[in-house]
């Protein structure tokens, strides 16, 4: 940081490995720049995912990106991923933030505290992604603001689990600033980065002629069949360009290349590497395994954690083209990866534990470090080492990283001498395994002797299983990767045996149904098309509940192939859960589903009970419903019983009767507990908590969407993690904090976008997206949104979507004419009544949109004062507060006395007294050192607390609050 507290960056340096961008020109790579110069360019933040095989230039293209940004004025962040360090929770987000923790202090003590927490230096819960990842943006959010700021993570495939996460979460969410995130990822490498679906360049192998171009550049002198032979193995991979041949001393006889041309050609490449490592002196080998054991070299890591490792007297490693030397720190930092990994795999066992107990050493300050260290060094059962490992997992759990304390709990088991100790820390594990939702780990350990679930299981054994594990445990990727193989072979099998895939029972009707006590693998009279058709019916709930358009895509491959066998309901169900682009023509679909009741399953019923909520004519078929849940609920299909609660549940709260909602959802989430159906019992919690927030229970609705996300998010449950994101953006909407309901709405769906799969609550929440925007000044966003929303074709597919999808065109109207048109049309809508929480925000939006157009006064009062009597049917006092407000503005009497003026917060109190004397909300933020928009939503919250809507009123408003304490005046 500068003296002045003025983000400052020291100059660009290329990555270790990487060409100088300001040297030698990266050829071959005119599309990768092209986008690069946009990425970097672009006005607001966004964030995009390099991937690409190791060696093929991720890093050059990373460090091209430097110099562009830094040529543009950014300040830069970058972060290297390190393999040594992936098992240390929060490693990576420390190296993210290091550069920006002086400015912790201007935060507030939440944030700080959620950051203290997860870095070791304070007590407390561990936090939610969710909650961590508001705090990193607010913590971004004022450096971006005095200058655009840069994230460079390179081999982020590497960064630890719980700092990808925070990382993704963030990176969803830049398009509200001038932040951007650049991501270096390698092809064959898993990462939680996967799960953010960031969008991606590939980066693929150059073209023969960039790959000759790039050859004759680097070594010209080469003749044609060296140069032949060079281009052959290489197969346009950068870094095989530069490293092969390896010059005169070849590492094998004959000068051939290493491993030959059946290796993959990393590995030939690492070869290469371990050749030149074993013609080093042993001091230096042993050095470079010490710093490869260790890290990234050089980097500190703050506070209690120390330094990291700093490899000396390894000059001849350097002159062999082994290291680089770090430009802004003057360290030996490995020249790429796979030097890295050749140094561990040359060394003997006896080696690096050697190595391992000189680190132990050195991190003796550090607790995980040190244990880790330890472990790896030790041989034998040693109380001691277990004693520190069990530590050092205690240190893990309170930073929130009870994945990496597993592992540490595990291994101090197998270290303990005494039979009772391991056992107590088996225990440990298994423990911590399930409060960190690793439920399957929890298992093992505590059943290590069990053996695994054979693999030849029929396809309704795989059904029932997959089915147990996804409702009970929310193991919803495993469960669906599981089901979704033995549908395949089941399909493959059914195409080559032909007749004999026909029923076992020949006289069996598709729709005649099991008798309700008896199993799916237990029913003889079961057939096989049926289990099939039963089958992809799973699949299409699994990949709902995923969010995961890669397995979206797999199932419609899979009921592709199946056609015929796909039963119409199963089809119907699929065309639902994706209702953006799907949804047209479904609700003649669901009527002639329901015509014929006689023939339908309980299981029938639930499926076309969540397709008529998702098209919102769930009230049509109340009746129909409610008969089955009284019907089933105690010795039928309980499971079918918690899905039509629920589904009863949403339509009772869209209609506006919130109490009967609230029992419905309770009674869901009574039976999903008593029977141990976790996922239904947190998707009832989820309900649950989008119904606080609209009601303005805003400290129930905030712990249960924190409980929710704490479940869901681990597991991959998408649908649920995206809920989360709607109730935080209900919350906040409801409170009147603008600003975090746009970081929030942002998280379920880009403005304008409405992905079939990846936003599965995207059309859901169209007009808490369009408000968010609206309200925290971004009308073009907001307009881009309503705009995209009837290109969806969902005013086709849903009557609440057709209304709120009107109601954001009315809201973000250009002019008085396009606002009176647009606004006539959702008065005039045949179904808006059945929408009243919805069709009032459209009101009370409408009459605030006339004021910022200058209408006259009382053209706003119709709709502001409908609003507000409707707010106040609903209970919903927060909106009624809001509406009654711009009623005074407009000049009409608000109806029912107010309240008296809610209290400020200093922070609030401070900023409207500087707005109240004049100040733009630039002046405030430079007193204040916040952002303007910070400033802005900080205003935003204060206007209704004091029962105004503009600053002119701010001045006699605070006139009659009591003087503020402290000196949060003006002057």
């Amino acid at each position: 940081m500068a003296a002045d507290g003025r983000l400052r960056i020291d100059g660009i340096r290329p990555w270790p490995g990487a060409p100088d961008p300001s040297g030698v020109p990266l050829i071959g790579r005119e599309r990768e720049l092209a986008v690069l110069a946009s990425f970097v360019t672009a006005p607001e933040g966004r964030a995009l995912v390099l991937r690409g095989e190791a060696g093929v230039g991720k890093s050059a293209l990373v460090g091209h990106a430097a110099g562009l940004a830094g040529r543009e004025g950014h300040a830069l962040i970058r972060v290297t991923g390190v393999e040594a360090e992936s098992e240390l929770p929060f490693a990576g987000l420390h190296q993210c933030l290091y550069p920006v923790l002086d400015r912790t202090a201007r935060l507030g003590a939440r944030q700080r505290a959620l950051l203290d927490v997860v870095f070791g230096h304070g007590t407390g819960e561990p936090p939610s992604v969710m909650a961590l990842g508001i705090a990193v943006l607010d913590l971004l959010s004022p450096a971006s603001a005095e200058r655009p700021l840069m994230l460079l993570i390179d081999d982020g495939h590497w960064l630890d689990d719980a700092s990808a996460e925070v990382c993704g979460f963030v990176a969803r969410r830049l398009a509200a600033g001038p932040v951007k995130m650049l991501i270096a990822l390698r092809a064959d490498e898993r990462s939680r980065f996967d799960d953010a679906r960031l969008p991606e360049l590939p980066v693929a192998p150059l073209s023969d002629e960039a790959a000759e171009r790039l050859l004759e550049l680097h070594r010209p002198r080469l003749d044609a069949r060296a140069r032949r032979t060079v281009l052959d193995h290489a197969q346009g991979n950068p870094l095989a360009l530069y490293e092969l041949p390896p010059g005169p001393a070849a590492p094998h006889p004959g000068g051939g290349l290493p491993g030959g041309a059946g290796l993959p050609l990393p590995r030939r490449l690492q070869l290469l590497y371990a050749a030149r490592i074993e013609r080093l002196e042993p001091g230096t080998r042993a050095e470079l395994l010490r710093g490869a054991l260790d890290g990234t070299a050089g980097r500190q890591r703050g506070g209690d954690h120390g330094t990291r490792y700093r490899m000396r007297g390894v000059e001849e490693a350097a002159a062999s083209g082994l290291l680089d030397v770090d430009a802004a720190g003057g360290d030996f930092v490995f020249r790429h990866p796979l030097v890295r990994s050749a140094v561990v795999q040359l060394a003997t066992p006896e080696q690096c534990r050697a190595a391992h107990a000189e680190l132990a050493r050195v991190h003796r300050a550090d607790v995980e470090r040190y244990a880790g260290h330890l472990a790896a060094a030790a041989v034998d059962p040693d109380e001691s080492v277990a004693a520190a490992l069990e530590a050092a997992a205690g240190s893990a759990t309170r930073r929130g990283g009870a994945a990496a304390a597993v592992s540490w709990l595990t291994r101090a088991a197998e270290l303990s001498e005494d039979p009772a100790q391991r056992s107590r820390r088996l225990g440990d594990a298994a423990y911590t395994a399930g409060q960190a939702a690793l439920l399957d780990e929890a298992q093992r350990l505590l059943h290590r002797s069990e053996p695994e679930p054979g693999a030849a299981e029929p396809l309704a054994a795989v059904l029932t299983s997959a089915h147990a594990d996804f409702v009970q445990s929310g193991a919803v990727r495993p469960a669906f990767q599981r089901l979704a193989a033995a549908v395949e072979r089941r399909a493959d099998g059914a195409a080559r045996t032909g007749d004999e895939t026909l029923s076992r029972n020949e006289t069996l009707s598709r729709n005649e149904t099991l008798s309700r006590n008896e199993t799916l693998t237990r029913n003889e009279t079961l057939t096989r098309d049926e289990t099939l058709a039963r089958a992809a019916d799973a699949l299409v709930t699994m990949a709902h509940y995923a969010g995961d358009p890669a397995l979206w895509q797999r199932t419609d491959r899979i009921l592709d192939a199946l056609g015929d066998l796909v039963h119409p309901l199963t089809a119907m169900y699929h065309d639902a859960s994706a209702v953006a682009r799907s949804g047209v023509g479904l609700r003649a679909r669901l009527e002639q589903a329901f015509a014929d009741p006689a023939n339908l399953a309980p299981w029938d019923l639930a499926r076309l009970g969540v397709c008529a909520s998702h098209v919102d004519v769930l009230n049509q078929y109340r009746t129909q419903l409610r008969g089955a849940v009284e019907r089933e609920q105690e010795a039928g299909a309980v499971s079918s019983v918690m899905v039509l609660l629920r589904m009863l549940m949403l339509d009772r709260m869209y209609s506006g009767e919130w109490d009967e909602a609230r029992r419905l959802a309770q009674r869901a989430l009574d039976l999903a507990t008593a029977h141990g159906h976790v996922l239904l019992a947190y998707h009832a919690r989820a309900c649950l908590g989008q119904l606080a927030a609209r009601q303005g229970r805003l400290d129930e609705a905030r712990e249960l969407q924190s409980a929710v996300d704490a479940w869901a998010r681990p597991r991959g449950v998408g649908l649920l993690t995206q809920i989360t994101e709607a109730i935080a953006t209900g919350a906040a909407l409801t409170e009147g904090d603008f600003e975090a309901a746009y970081l929030y709405a942002i998280g379920m769906t880009p403005p304008g976008s409405f992905d079939r799969h990846a936003h599965q609550i995207a059309p859901r929440a169209l007009l808490e997206l369009a408000e968010a925007a609206l309200y925290s000044g971004r009308r073009e966003q907001a307009r881009r949104h309503a705009l995209a929303a009837c290109d969806a074709g969902l005013p086709e597919a849903s009557p609440r979507l057709a209304l709120s999808a009107y109601g954001a065109l009315a809201m973000t109207a250009d002019d008085l004419t396009e606002a009176a048109r647009t606004y006539a049309r959702v008065e005039a809508y045949p179904e808006a009544q059945d929408f009243p929480f919805e069709l009032a925000r459209i009101r009370l939006a409408h009459g605030i949109r006339l004021r910022q157009l200058k209408a006259p006064r009382a053209a706003r009062q119709a709709p502001l004062l409908l609003a507000a009597e409707e707010f106040d049917r609903l209970g919903a006092t927060a909106w009624e507060n809001r509406a009654r407000a711009e009623l005074r503005e407009a000049g009409l009497p608000s109806g029912p006395a107010t309240p008296e003026p809610a209290a400020l917060t200093w922070q609030e109190r401070r900023i409207a007294d500087l707005a109240a004397s004049g100040l733009t909300n630039k002046e405030i933020g430079e007193r204040t050192r916040l952002s303007p928009r910070t400033v802005s939503s900080h205003l935003y919250r204060v206007f209704p607390k004091l029962g105004i809507t503009t600053r002119a009123a701010l001045r006699d408003a605070l006139s009659r609050l009591p003087e503020a304490d402290g000196t949060n005046a003006a002057g």
